[in-house]
């Protein structure tokens, strides 16, 4: 049976989570809508849509549901991700009803011409972000400014993986993915690949291999 539910997130301020309550009960009073459900958590926009409720709640989106928000940032402030999320309701044929933008996102012409325009201001997002960052950087560098970290600061302790090659490389001798390792030693992924590469944890595991067929 399809169901209509409410997803309503803050990053600290529970205040703002009544509010996007209101808003929401006010939406569907107005329009004769009950909503079945209500999904709620404090968490940052930024964290992944998978890492979070709102990940497990589009799992399970089936056809005919609607999923209600009281505005479109709400699913993240990644305008990539929002727009990936919406198509995956889309494909499913779950409509996406976004109040402050007063936009219902179906499978509709309407909502895949919407769908295109969220997909070229993601591409202009990325771009000017990248612009913004490289312009950063070469200012930076014509005010003499040292980029990067200074030389000799790298202190091994500092890192939080320290004095764990060992289950590092039990992992990576089980063929255990990046991130999943990073996942289960709840570090990101990146700083667990940085961290892998300034120890040659790579070489380490070849020479342990090698060892072990007595090359």
């Amino acid at each position: 049976m399809a169901k209509v539910i409410a997803y309503v997130r803050v990053s600290t301020d529970k205040q703002e989570l009544e509010n996007q309550r209101y808003e929401i009960q006010k939406y569907c009073d107005n329009h004769s809508i009950t909503v079945d459900e209500w999904d709620e958590e404090v968490v940052s926009g930024t964290v992944r849509v998978k890492d979070r409720k709102v990940g497990a709640l589009l799992d399970r989106l089936e056809a005919g549901d609607m999923l209600i928000v009281s505005e479109i940032s709400r699913i993240s402030r990644s305008i990539v991700t929002v727009l990936n999320s919406i198509q995956l309701c889309i494909d499913r044929n779950v409509q996406v009803v976004s109040i402050k933008e007063n936009i219902t996102f179906a499978d509709n012409l309407n909502s895949k011409v919407m769908a295109v325009a969220f997909g070229l201001a993601a591409e202009i997002e990325r771009s000017m972000i990248s612009a913004r960052t490289k312009e950063a950087l070469a200012r930076k560098k014509s005010e003499g400014v040292v980029l990067g970290r200074p030389a000799g600061s790298y202190k091994p302790e500092h890192y939080k993986l320290h004095g764990k090659n060992d289950e590092i490389l039990a992992y990576m001798e089980k063929k255990v993915s990046i991130a999943a390792i990073a996942r289960l030693l709840d570090v990101n992924r990146k700083t667990l690949q940085t961290y892998i590469d300034r120890n040659d944890l790579r070489g380490e595991l070849r020479w342990r291999r090698y060892k072990q067929l007595g090359v």
